[in-house]
């Protein structure tokens, strides 16, 4: 079965974090695969500030385009609003079982896993590999016998920075990747 990691996000936008995060995943873990699961809404958070999701979702493809190891995933699309990862992870495995799927995660949302729906299932039946957030160290779940700490560069760069960047006319250039700038600069996305 092919090991296919589970990066859900908003990627609001995708920025060159997210990327380095997938990328070490794949080089200092047993994944095969890193998809980035576009999430429409994410019940723990507020809609006002998203962009379209097809926005966000054609910003991970031009950020991934020359890594065939990566794939952008639109699966919540077709599922109800707000997105639940249970409901998304079984969708997933009746569509595609010839893989193994599992998920990445900060050690923030670790810290919070006890909020999520279904958690106590998610944490026994499906590998977590967890990254470093600044001020998180996993809290209880860090040593369940499914969770992988894994040892990815600690960077405090986040989507809400980026939009705050830009709506103060300040440059964001090497914070996305240059088919990413170039696409929300030529929508004029986050300016106002």
């Amino acid at each position: 079965m092919k090991k296919t990691g589970l990066f859900f996000g908003s990627f609001n936008p995708i920025h060159v974090g997210h990327l380095i995060i997938a990328n070490t995943m794949l080089t200092s873990s047993e994944l095969e695969e890193v998809w980035f699961v576009v999430s429409p809404q994410n019940p723990l958070k507020e809609r006002s500030t998203l962009l379209a999701d097809h926005h966000r979702l054609q910003m991970v493809r031009v950020a991934i385009e020359d890594n065939f190891h990566m794939r952008a995933c639109d699966i919540e699309f077709h599922l109800p609003v707000p997105s639940y990862t249970v409901v998304t992870l079984a969708h997933l495995g009746e569509q595609y079982p010839e893989r193994e799927f599992c998920l990445i995660m900060g050690s923030d949302n670790l810290d919070n896993l006890h909020r999520w729906r279904n958690y106590e299932y998610i944490l026994n039946n499906y590998k977590i590999y967890v990254y470093p957030r600044p001020g998180h160290l996993g809290g209880d779940f860090a040593s369940h016998p499914n969770v992988t700490m894994v040892d990815v560069p600690m960077m405090d760069i986040s989507s809400s920075y980026i939009r705050e960047q830009i709506r103060n006319h300040r440059s964001v250039e090497y914070l996305l990747t240059e088919p990413v700038y170039k696409y929300l600069t030529e929508m004029h996305f986050y300016e106002k």
